[in-house]
């Protein structure tokens, strides 16, 4: 029933909004409750110890002995006073009975209700003979059949006994009219409130579900292929940082799409590249279009395409074991240093070809660090093999292994030379990336080597990152652990 966002937002408000004001005139109408029955108790209490104490001035000044004689002799003068009295309430009933609860004289709202000869149950005047005055809310059988307020206050003789009792009654404890008044109001209130909150949910709900819908529709494109359809961003809230989050995914996904298609596109060259070298020259060998003088230079360099070959293979297996969790490092100390001096030396032959500028800096002959030697042997010789590769002819190339804060080992592979575009940055380390599209300077790799460089550094809890400054020079450098 509920299944929209507006319509759980409404009805969540609505209970919110009722429980609250229910709880509301709950409070009001115990507070109000509790003062009028205190006020009502105050008057009654009041109008009983007045009367009383009247109708005991009276029989001591006209001596007297019995309250029947007094109020058939002075009646007049009795109701006179008890209405000026019950005038201090608006629904006070007064009446005086004998020693023995018969009733003489009632006055006040009820006092047409009161038969004639009433009784008061011998059960109150026992109380009452017990000289105590008697405070409660119920009804006197054979005399008030409605629900009352009664307080009962005992009249003494001269000779101090009880001869008679003033009961001072109401109805209304609570001030029913005015609670009736503060309902309306309250429920009033709420009815604007609710409109209030009606009208609020409706834009806050479409606030938050329309950016949700355009989402929804951009993901459904997603899943058709449409890697290119991004999601307004408005505002700054919540919502806002979603779709910020959304578009940056597509574009992710997006990226890694082109990525993949690229990759596919450089596999199938440098398989179909090599692969066709390696079958025309054996076909011209079996043919013997190739004269036997030349067999030994065209074996060489189908052995030479047979390992392009093979070093793809390996790159992609790595790729395939590191995805599925199966490769495993043995951690352990080695000296960074001599690996550093060791991959220079095999690029001696190609280093001498580009007449580089061969710069080593170490802090200390030796710094031990703790890691998989053999994976970081192929990040090294990986960076390094890219370094010689890109940098102009006569520059710079330089290896610097330093010891930094936090007992870490700071290794840098820089060039001079190509660079990196600001807009291929990003993407160095993410798989199957290449930025030199042009398979000008990089013929042979196929953007793997980065990307599982950086898979290694992060299985070794450390960081590798780049700096760039195009047409000028590179620098990669990652950490590890010296103790």
């Amino acid at each position: 029933m509920f299944k929209s966002v507006f319509a759980k937002y409404f009805l969540t408000f609505l209970l919110i909004i009722l429980i609250s004001f229910m709880i509301i005139i709950a409070v009001i109408t115990s507070i109000i409750s509790n003062y009028s029955r205190d006020n009502k108790v105050s008057i009654v209490e009041t109008a009983a110890n007045s009367s009383s104490i009247y109708l005991q001035n009276k029989l001591q000044a006209l001596e007297q002995g019995e309250i029947s004689d007094l109020v058939l002799l002075y009646s007049g003068d009795i109701e006179a006073v008890f209405t000026a009295i019950s005038s201090n309430g608006e629904d006070l009933t007064i009446f005086v009975t004998d020693a023995d609860g018969k009733v003489s004289l009632a006055v006040g709202q009820d006092s047409n209700l009161i038969p004639d000869g009433a009784q008061v149950p011998q059960s109150f005047m026992s109380e009452i003979h017990s000289g105590e005055k008697i405070s409660k809310i119920g009804k006197i059988s054979g005399v008030l059949e409605t629900r009352n307020l009664m307080y009962a206050v005992p009249i003494y003789s001269e000779s101090s006994e009880i001869c008679g009792t003033v009961f001072v009654c109401t109805s209304s404890v609570v001030m029913t009219d005015l609670i009736k008044e503060i309902n309306k109001a309250i429920i009033l209130a709420i009815l604007w409130i609710m409109m209030a909150a009606l009208i609020a949910v409706y834009f806050i709900s479409e606030r938050v579900i329309s950016p949700l819908k355009k989402i929804s529709v951009a993901a459904k494109q997603f899943a058709s292929g449409k890697f290119d359809t991004r999601v307004p961003v408005i505002g700054r809230d919540e919502v806002a940082e979603l779709a910020e989050s959304f578009n940056n995914m597509a574009e992710a996904l997006d990226n890694y799409d082109t990525m993949r298609n690229t990759f596919i596109s450089n596999v199938s060259h440098d398989l179909r590249t090599p692969m066709t070298s390696i079958s025309g020259f054996v076909d011209g060998i079996i043919d013997g279009v190739i004269p036997p003088e030349k067999h030994d230079y065209y074996l060489r360099i189908v052995s030479s395409e047979v390992k392009r070959l093979s070093r793809l293979v390996t790159s992609l297996l790595d790729l395939s074991r590191i995805q599925a969790g199966d490769r495993k490092f043995n951690f352990a100390e080695f000296d960074i240093c001599e690996m550093g001096r060791q991959i220079i030396i095999s690029f001696e032959q190609k280093i001498e070809e580009k007449r580089l500028e061969v710069e080593f800096d170490c802090d200390e002959d030796n710094i031990p660090v703790i890691a998989d030697r053999d994976s970081i042997y192929q990040i090294l010789y990986n960076l390094c093999d890219n370094a010689v590769k890109f940098s102009a002819n006569g520059g710079i190339f330089r290896i610097s292994i330093k010891r930094i804060k936090n007992k870490k080992a700071l290794i840098s592979v820089y060039n001079e030379g190509q660079g990196i575009s600001p807009a291929d940055l990003p993407y160095v380390f993410e798989r199957f990336y290449k930025s030199d599209k042009s398979r000008g300077l990089n013929k042979t790799g196929v953007g793997l080597g980065l990307y599982i460089s950086k898979t290694i550094i992060d299985a070794h809890n450390e960081k590798i990152w780049v700096e760039s400054e195009f047409e000028k020079n590179c620098c990669f450098s990652f950490t590890l652990p010296t103790e």
